[in-house]
């Protein structure tokens, strides 16, 4: 199976649970192997990819300014690339430009994604029901792509992907590991770092930059990194 089997089934629940006028988006970066894949909530109508006139890739954040704050304190996006991003107004955003943007995830090894696809006219709030219906598909993609870490954004999602309740300021740097069909991935819950948490965006660039310092190591063995207080049982 690849991500594009998968956009028919996300299709089918934007339908369902999404904006009728707007599209999907689904996600982008880095498909081998990555070191990080980045799990955010749902997109809004602010992505101008949603629109049903785009004919370019539809990645989460295109036409949109901070959470490129976030990804550029991190190292993560090239200085000339954010640079026109902050410059730039979100309409303004060509089909080539989120070309490459993403260009630029892939060549930074990491993927960004949400675990609702259902695209929304705003940013309301949606019940856990609905992004329960996305997490099979979820869990595929991340079965396709085989990241070396994945972190999860905010506690709505941290909780329903870790199927446990989940507080991210009770659980800061603390390891997750979690069995996808007989294989272990690994996961960190941290603070959403956009919108209303957009308050919280320091703690966020603090957790992540010590999970890529104490994590992915050139060996990229993420248990010989983690000392045995942190190591949690596997569900």
């Amino acid at each position: 199976m690849q991500l594009e089997d998968l956009k028919i089934e996300y299709d089918k629940l934007q339908l369902k649970y999404g904006a009728k006028k707007l599209d999907s988006i689904y996600n982008g970066g880095c498909k081998n192997n990555p070191d990080i894949c980045f799990v955010f909530m749902n997109p809004t109508g602010r992505n101008i990819a949603s629109s049903k006139k785009w004919q370019g890739i539809k990645s989460p954040w295109i036409g949109t300014k901070n959470i490129w704050n976030l990804f550029y304190e991190l190292g993560l996006v090239d200085k000339d690339i954010y640079r026109k991003i902050r410059e730039i107004k979100g309409k303004e955003w060509t089909e080539r430009f989120a070309e490459e943007v993403y260009e630029d995830v892939e060549n930074h090894k990491y993927f960004i994604t949400n675990l609702g696809k259902c695209t929304q006219i705003d940013a309301r709030e949606l019940p856990d029901n609905i992004y329960k219906k996305y997490l099979h598909l979820l869990e595929k993609e991340f079965e396709i792509i085989n990241p070396k870490v994945i972190i999860l954004f905010g506690n709505q999602v941290s909780s329903i992907v870790l199927n446990k309740k989940i507080s991210v300021s009770q659980v800061r740097k603390q390891l997750f590991k979690k069995k996808i069909n007989e294989k272990i991935y690994y996961f960190y819950a941290v603070y959403y770092p956009v919108g209303n948490g957009r308050f919280n965006i320091d703690k966020a660039i603090e957790d992540i930059k010590w999970i890529m310092k104490n994590l992915l190591k050139e060996n990229n063995n993420l248990l010989d990194n983690v000392s045995d207080k942190e190591k949690v049982e596997v569900f």
